[in-house]
């Protein structure tokens, strides 16, 4: 479960706990905000690229291939309604093309990426 809820400070600065872990989102200074945290799209777009390199670094330690790092580069563009992103991805190690082509398309087989691929369907409750 994830928790929301204004912190204590500042005009529109949230603070989100997950599990054990908290951290702020907040929205720029051009929009009203403090700009003390990642706006939610940010965060959004951040799901993916951590997913990203997550999935692709489990899946190189269980073939034991030589990836030493991933990096993982997300911008986003939006217009007419639709959300695009664009995904860059850097695999450093002593990797061959066969192995690089395979963890790119493990890239592809991340859960968050499935999960913007796919439909969504979002139920909302008031709470008294």
């Amino acid at each position: 479960m994830i928790k929301v809820h204004k912190a204590s400070d500042g005009r529109f600065k949230q603070v989100v706990e997950v599990r054990a872990n908290s951290l702020i989102s907040d929205v720029p200074v051009d929009h009203g905000g403090q700009d003390a945290g990642p706006e939610p799209h940010d965060l959004l777009d951040a799901a993916l690229g951590a997913c990203t390199a997550i999935t692709v670094t489990m899946v190189a330690q269980r073939k034991q291939m030589p990836l030493q790092d991933v990096r993982v580069e997300i911008t986003r563009e939006e217009a007419n309604g639709l959300y695009k992103l664009h995904r860059r991805v850097e695999l450093v190690g002593a990797l061959d093309a066969a192995q690089r082509e395979y963890l790119l398309g493990i890239a592809n087989k991340c859960p968050i990426h499935k999960a913007l691929n796919g439909r969504f369907e979002i139920s909302t409750e008031l709470v008294s």
